[in-house]
């Protein structure tokens, strides 16, 4: 196999329309430059709350009242069966799926109705890490780092350079910086693209079951970099399956089911005394496989 370096070319070589098409899809996540200055340029607490928030899909009622609050520097884990509504709850946050009724506020001020300009500056504010790791294929990992900081952020290349392989070696993949996502494992992308996650220094991040795509082998080296994450001051929301990354790294545990909150609890007492009957089952299942015959 040929390397990615010598598969690759400068950004600046890429023809016009595939950057501009790129640079579109990133300034839906990124702010534009020279219009960063407004009311989420910074957040004084990176806090979100959610007020009696819905979320419908014509008939189909997928979020029913949902009321939380996170603090500054908390991280919360989002636990419940598939199709509970985890991940529309945090995609409903930078707006990769609207509100239906109710309201989200980050930093105590409410995001229901941003658009343009505002809307960027808060996604920049909250980094998103997908379940499918949404890296370009003909980039390096390195450049799938620098395209936003250069035609988004207005970095010129050496100091993007310079940051993107600073967040690479913060998560184990400087030594990749130049490999292409198909060199690269599912672990190593997924790490690649939680670096690209915080190229804009986000004070929030949300991973949608950041390890669901991986090989069971390849999970840990990506839980390892959240661990490092966590409780470093960046506010962490994180949809998972993960039962043991939940119970020692999470501050709290948010039980979803059926488009409701169940139960919100410590880790400890989550996962040893859960008060609520389908937190009770969902568990049993999920930490007991082989014995639900009398569920």
């Amino acid at each position: 196999m040929t390397s990615g370096l010598a598969q690759t070319r400068p950004l600046h070589s890429l023809a016009p329309f595939k950057i501009a098409s790129q640079v579109i899809m990133l300034s839906v996540y990124f702010p534009i430059r020279g219009r960063c200055r407004g009311v989420f340029s910074h957040l004084e607490q990176a806090s979100v709350e959610f007020r009696h928030v819905d979320k419908r899909y014509g008939d189909h009622q997928v979020l029913r009242d949902i009321n939380l609050t996170i603090t500054p520097g908390e991280v919360v884990a989002i636990l419940g069966p598939s199709g509970s509504g985890k991940s529309t709850l945090i995609r409903l946050i930078n707006q990769l799926e609207t509100l239906s009724g109710g309201e989200i506020l980050v930093d105590s001020k409410p995001t229901g109705q941003l658009s343009g300009s505002r809307l960027r500056q808060l996604r920049s504010r909250v980094g998103f890490v997908f379940q499918q790791f949404n890296l370009y294929a003909h980039l390096t990992a390195s450049q799938n780092i620098t395209l936003a900081l250069e035609h988004v952020h207005g970095w010129k290349p050496q100091p993007a350079q310079e940051r993107a392989l600073a967040l690479l070696e913060k998560v184990g993949m400087q030594e990749k910086a130049h490999h292409l996502p198909a060199e690269l494992s599912g672990g190593q992308q997924q790490r690649v693209a939680i670096a690209r996650a915080l190229a804009s220094s986000p004070q929030i991040i949300l991973f949608d079951e950041p390890t669901s795509a991986l090989d069971p082998e390849m999970i840990g080296e990506v839980l390892f970099v959240m661990k490092a994450l966590a409780h470093s001051g960046i506010t962490m929301i994180v949809v998972t399956h993960e039962m043991q990354f939940a119970r020692e790294i999470a501050d709290r545990i948010v039980f979803i089911d059926g488009g409701q909150i169940l139960e919100t609890a410590p880790p400890g007492q989550f996962f040893s005394q859960p008060s609520h009957p389908r937190a009770q089952r969902f568990l049993q299942k999920v930490l007991n496989p082989l014995h639900q015959e009398h569920l």
